[in-house]
């Protein structure tokens, strides 16, 4: 066995219309600057973006990236975790995913830091990868195969790990996901563009490489303190015992729950999907990535007397009320079944609803309604096998509403379907939605939890939200380049003795009033201890932070030179105008004011471009 200090910074380039590969290095200055993971990814297709910048998504110009970063294969905690990059059938724009599942570790460990994939084959393939290099299979006996049977089919080792598309990347719906194990790289149709280089599975036999961290005492002290700031945190412990489906108990009360295609913001008898109420019928258990110290993943038993994975609160909630439901048991069919078929669940949900809105209100006939759930698993079906009106369903909200009216209801962010939390309750995270890279993504900076779940912000005002998620998004990016799971940032900036001890009072009132001073008494420094103890690179809290913020101007950059611009950081006039709901408390999002207010301290111009001055200052070369 090989053993490696923190990274060994070697990529694979596999072009797959010629079908060879080669070996390339990535050197110590840009992983210091990208970190790894998705800054890393970003960095390499910005260096060649003449290519992407022109490239249809589903042609075989465009590139799909995966990169591992420095925390895969060392045991840290909740470090199973990879990214992929790529530029989105259904956007148009970049577009990055966080996995988890076994496929990094393997890869990982069999000495490959990442790989980007060129071309397209000429017939369905499997490639196969181990510490020699890459070899190509042919696909055409899985072609056709859903996500289970096509693992099955590859007979995949204890030292193996894979990716796999279901029929939906196969018929390039442009929200297709690509699976590994019980986890997903769910969101912007990666899976299509995975499909329509006619990749079916990509094979990674690993444990050939030991990962060790170049300061191993400084690695043990610090998965310590990470482990004992998550066992000790509120929201780590709510999703240990209720998987994030514990947001639903706070959806009705803080009014985020997205109902009817976000017209209503509660609904009675929610409860019947808490998280809570789902531990009790189906009796769960933890189903977690390898090293978690969350274990948000449960799946538990159904009625039907199979073991089946507990929906996401995502899930639950586009799948429940957004679509007038609220059956858990077929909700847990359903996922099943997308996971199978390998889609996004988000972007179907979200198109299935605006679906039922637009069919209520006479502008698109369609068989489906709120309410009724017996046309929804045939719904599915047909959006991936692109039939009956499922061809149209797999393009995506954005270009129904362009075909059939309804732009006002169609809740999505520069083509990317919105997750079940309605910013009406929660102006920051409608910011988060309107000006996150990827489009309307709920995890770009998350201020649902800071302004609904811990209550440090008022979620009805603007003062200081620009701020939070541009730190959020600065953090996030770069716990997604490290790479570790994002659940874990709230116990590490929450649980030092600064924040910890700090009376809840005094914590609300800095934050609203006073950020930069708020941000004085957070320590993410687990996060940048880690990193250096791995590669051994000097970086500190200040740069790890730094990077985030590089990586995420360095995206804006590469979406502008993409055609965004401040007409598309906007929410759907939904969100902007329907004030009254069911919910007791009327209100639209100020997303005019919030922006600007973001632009600002972006630097970003009116129009929402980066500006010299600022591409000089992060070190981005126009």
């Amino acid at each position: 066995m090989i053993e490696v200090r923190g990274l060994t910074n070697q990529y694979l380039d596999i072009d797959l219309t010629r079908r060879t590969w080669k070996v390339f290095t990535v050197d110590r200055e840009d992983c210091m600057s990208y970190l790894g993971g998705k800054g890393i990814a970003l960095s390499l297709l910005y260096q060649r973006f003449d290519q992407v910048e022109q490239a249809d998504p589903l042609g075989p110009e465009n590139l799909l990236c995966f990169s591992m970063g420095a925390f895969l294969g060392t045991r840290a905690t909740c470090s199973a975790r990879f990214s992929g990059v790529t530029k989105s059938p259904l956007t148009g724009i970049m577009v990055s995913s966080s996995c988890g599942g076994p496929f990094g570790e393997a890869l990982k460990t069999a000495g490959w830091d990442g790989m980007i994939l060129s071309g397209a084959a000429d017939h369905p393939v499997v490639l196969r990868i181990d510490e020699q290099g890459v070899r190509f299979q042919d696909g055409r006996d899985l072609w056709g195969l859903d996500t289970v049977e096509a693992r099955k089919a590859l007979h995949i080792q204890p030292r193996e790990g894979e990716l796999v598309i279901g029929p939906a990347g196969e018929h390039l719906v442009r929200y297709a996901n690509i699976r590994s194990g019980n986890r997903f790289l769910g969101r912007g149709g990666m899976g299509a563009v995975m499909g329509s280089k006619r990749v079916k599975a990509i094979v990674a036999r690993g444990k050939s490489h030991r990962i060790l961290p170049a300061d191993e005492k400084l690695f043990e002290r610090t998965r310590q303190r990470a482990l004992k700031y998550s066992s000790r945190n509120s929201f780590s412990r709510r999703y240990r015992e209720f998987g994030t489906n514990a947001n639903t108990d706070y959806a009705n009360k803080a009014g985020f729950a997205a109902v009817r295609n976000f017209q209503d913001r509660r609904m009675d008898g929610l409860e019947q999907l808490s998280g809570r109420t789902m531990k009790e019928q189906y009796h769960t258990v933890h189903s977690g990535c390898r090293y978690c110290s969350i274990l948000c993943g449960h799946k538990g038993s159904y009625p039907d007397g199979e073991m089946k994975h507990i929906p996401e609160y995502e899930t639950v909630g586009m799948f429940g009320p957004n679509i007038g439901n609220l059956d858990g048991e077929l909700i847990g069919r359903w996922n099943d079944l997308a996971n199978r078929l390998g889609m996004d669940t988000i972007s179907a949900g979200g198109t299935i609803a605006w679906a039922m809105e637009a069919a209520m209100r006479g502008l698109r006939p369609s068989e489906l309604s709120f309410g009724n759930t017996e046309t929804i698993e045939k719904v599915l079906n047909d959006i991936a096998y692109l039939r009956d009106e499922g061809e149209e369903l797999s393009r995506g909200t954005r270009w129904l509403a362009g075909q059939y009216g309804g732009a006002h209801f169609a809740c999505h962010v520069k083509g990317l379907e919105l997750a079940a939390y309605d910013p009406r309750a929660s102006w920051g995270q409608g910011l988060g939605y309107a000006v996150t890279n990827r489009g309307g993504c709920h995890l770009g900076s998350y201020l649902v939890g800071p302004e609904t779940m811990f209550r440090f912000l008022n979620p009805y005002s603007t003062r200081s939200k620009a701020h939070w998620v541009v730190f959020f998004e600065d953090i996030f990016s770069a716990v997604n380049s490290l790479h570790t799971c994002l659940f874990s940032v709230f116990s590490v900036i929450l649980e030092p003795p600064a924040a910890r001890i700090a009376p809840r009072f005094l914590l609300r009132l800095l934050m609203q009033r006073l950020p930069r001073t708020a941000e004085a008494v957070m320590d993410w420094s687990i996060f940048s201890d880690y990193y250096r103890s791995i590669t051994g690179y000097p970086v500190t809290m200040k740069s790890l932070r730094e990077s985030g913020r590089r990586i995420q101007v360095l995206e804006r950059y590469m979406n502008v030179r993409l055609g965004v611009g401040s007409k598309d950081d906007t929410l759907p006039g939904r969100f902007t105008s329907e004030g009254e709901t069911r919910h007791k408390r009327s209100s639209v999002v100020p997303i005019d004011e919030l922006v600007r207010d973001y632009y600002a301290l972006r630097g970003y111009d009116e129009q929402g471009i980066p500006t010299r001055q600022l591409l000089e200052e992060v070190g981005i070369k126009p």
